[in-house]
């Protein structure tokens, strides 16, 4: 299964409570950092609902 790596590349304040609830349970804790998942749809949907934070690439 193809994995994508997902990093932070905006701010989380000032942001809706289920988009800062999207980035936690992706893992995200903040800007910078990175996260691997596998490429499902479950997790390609909570990257399209905060993909204005995000930066994806495969990984």
């Amino acid at each position: 299964m193809a994995k994508v790596k997902v990093k932070q590349v905006k701010s989380s304040i000032k942001r809706l409570q289920n988009q800062k609830r999207t980035l936690a349970a992706l893992g995200l804790r903040g800007i910078g950092k990175e996260v691997i998942h596998d490429d499902t749809p479950n997790i390609l949907g909570m990257i399209k609902k905060v993909e204005h934070l995000v930066s994806v690439t495969e990984a």
